[in-house]
C-alpha cells in the first residue's frame, strides 16, 4: 500500500481563443487553467472521494494521478516514489473508468487477466518470500512472485499454452506464471461473485455485471492506488446503492488507498473516509462527511454538501447578537457574541439547512411564507416555499400535510445556522469555547 501525495499541482491546457476574428494566419492560441494549486496528501489505505459539479477538474486530477496526462507544474509522490515522469505502467496504479472499458472480444476471464499477463517486471524491488492469496500485507509478495515467473516463462511455454486455452482443463498446459494468474482471476472472480460468467463476453453482461468485471480487473492487479472515474453512474438508482456498498466493504478487505471521483455528493458523504470538494479546478476544502456537512469552509461547500442544499439569506448584523433581514430578527447564541463585533452593520449571508427550519406560529423571529411545492417521499416530505423573492427548501415531517398556495410561519433553528461573509463567500464561524 502506499499514500498519494499531491504537491502544488496546476494543469493548463493550450487550445484556440474563443473569440478572434478568422484570418488566414495561424489561429491564437490561449491557455487554459484547468487545475490551480491543488495540494493533498492521501493517506495509505484511506478511501478519498473527490466530488464537485461537472468541469471542476476532478476526472482530469485522476487522469494526472494515473499518468494518463501530463504535470504542467508540480510533484505527484506514490509512496516514497515521485511518478511525474513515469509512464501509466510504472506507476503501480489500477484504474476503473466511467464506461468500464472492457474488451469486447475478450471473454470476462482473459479481461480479468489481461493486465496480469502485462506485468512484467515493473517493481525495482522483488522481495524473496512468496503468496499466493489476496491478502493486503502479502500484495508486494503476490506481485514479485507473478513477475518473476513471468520474465522466467519461456516462449514455446507461451504458445504451448495458447494453442491449449481452448481444451478441456485436464489437457490445458499451464506454465507457472499461468498458474499464478488462474488462480489470481478465480480468486476475484469469486471474491466479486461473477466466477460463473468468467467464459461470457461483455455484451452477454448486464451493466451490473460489467461493473464488476471492470472493477475486478484492477482488484486483480494488486496495485498501490485504486483510481475510480464515476464508475457507479452507468448503473440504475437500486444498483448503485448495492454496489456502492460492495465497493467500500472490498476497499476495507483489501486496505488499498482509494482516489474515487464522482459528481453526486450522497455517493461522496456515504463512501468516503474523507472527501475533497473541488469547484473551478481548485480543492475548496478537504474533510470527513460530517465535517463538511457541519463546519463548511465556503458558501459554494455549503451549498454542495446536503440534499437538499441550504438555504442563504441576506442579513445585517446588530451586535452583539442580533442579526435583521426586512421580514425576520433572529437573536443567536452567545458564542456568536465575539465574532460578530467586528461585523456590526455589516451584511451577512445567513444559511439554514432544510431539516433545520421548522413549522411554528406568528413571531418577529419566524418566516412567514408560501408552499410552492410539495414533495412527499413517504419518509419524509420536501417543501419549496416562497419567502419574499426568495424560495426555500424546508424538510418537514412526513405525516404533515400540506396544500400549494397554504400560507405557514417557519422557525429558524438559532444553534444551527450558518454565516458567511458577503464579499468573499468564506464561512464565518462562532468563537468556540475550551471547556477543559
Amino acid at each position: 500500500m502506499a499514500q498519494v501525495v499531491l504537491e502544488n499541482l496546476y494543469k493548463t491546457f493550450v487550445g484556440p481563443a474563443k473569440s478572434q476574428p478568422t484570418t488566414e494566419t495561424a489561429s491564437a492560441v490561449v491557455d487554459q487553467s484547468v487545475l490551480r494549486r491543488i495540494n493533498l496528501n492521501v493517506q495509505d489505505g484511506e478511501f478519498m472521494v473527490l466530488v464537485g459539479p461537472s468541469g471542476c477538474g476532478k476526472s482530469t486530477l485522476l487522469r494526472l494521478i494515473s499518468g494518463l496526462e501530463e504535470i504542467t507544474a508540480g510533484n505527484i509522490y506514490v509512496g516514497d516514489r515521485q511518478v511525474n515522469q513515469l509512464p501509466p505502467k510504472q506507476r503501480d496504479i489500477a484504474m476503473v473508468f466511467q464506461s468500464y472499458a472492457l474488451y469486447p472480444h475478450l471473454s470476462v476471464y482473459d479481461n480479468l487477466a489481461f493486465g496480469l499477463r502485462r506485468m512484467g517486471g515493473s517493481r525495482a524491488q522483488l522481495l524473496t518470500e512468496p503468496a499466493d492469496t489476496l491478502i493486503p500485507n502479502a500484495e508486494l509478495d503476490a506481485n514479485q512472485q507473478l513477475q518473476q515467473a513471468l520474465a522466467n516463462r519461456q516462449r514455446w511455454q507461451t504458445v504451448l499454452a495458447s494453442v491449449t486455452r481452448r481444451l478441456p482443463k485436464g489437457l490445458r498446459y499451464l506454465a507457472s506464471a499461468d498458474k499464478l494468474i488462474d488462480q489470481r482471476v478465480r480468486s476475484v472472480a469469486q471474491m466479486l461473485q461473477i466466477d460463473a460468467l468468467l467464459n461470457r463476453l461483455p455484451r452477454q453482461l448486464s451493466g451490473g455485471q460489467k461493473q464488476r468485471v471492470a472493477l475486478g480487473r484492477a482488484i486483480a492487479r494488486n496495485p498501490q492506488v485504486f483510481l475510480m472515474d464515476e464508475p457507479l453512474s452507468n448503473l440504475d438508482a437500486q444498483l448503485r446503492t448495492e454496489t456502492r456498498a460492495q465497493i467500500v466493504n472490498l476497499q476495507r478487505q483489501l486496505g488499498i488507498t482509494t482516489v474515487y471521483v464522482t459528481h453526486d455528493q450522497i455517493e461522496a458523504m456515504t463512501m468516503g473516509d474523507r472527501i475533497a470538494v473541488m469547484n473551478g479546478g481548485q480543492i475548496q476544502q478537504c474533510a470527513t462527511p460530517l465535517e463538511l456537512y457541519r463546519r463548511p469552509a465556503n458558501r459554494f461547500v455549503a451549498s454542495f454538501i446536503g440534499s437538499p442544499p441550504m438555504n442563504f439569506l441576506p442579513v445585517q448584523v446588530s451586535a452583539p447578537l442580533l442579526i435583521t433581514h426586512p421580514d425576520f430578527r433572529l437573536t443567536l447564541p452567545e458564542p456568536w457574541a465575539d465574532t460578530l463585533k467586528s461585523y456590526n452593520g455589516q451584511t451577512l449571508v445567513l444559511g439554514i439547512r432544510p431539516e433545520h427550519l421548522s413549522l411554528s406560529s406568528p413571531a418577529t423571529k419566524n418566516l412567514p411564507v408560501k408552499v410552492r411545492r410539495i414533495e412527499a417521499l413517504g419518509s419524509e416530505t420536501y417543501l419549496a416555499v416562497q419567502f419574499g423573492q426568495e424560495t426555500l427548501q424546508v424538510r418537514a415531517e412526513p405525516d404533515l400535510t400540506f396544500e400549494i398556495g397554504e400560507e405557514l410561519w417557519l422557525a429558524i433553528a438559532p444553534e444551527k445556522i450558518h454565516l458567511f461573509d458577503h464579499q468573499s463567500e468564506a464561512a464565518i464561524f462562532p468563537q468556540v469555547v475550551d471547556e477543559s
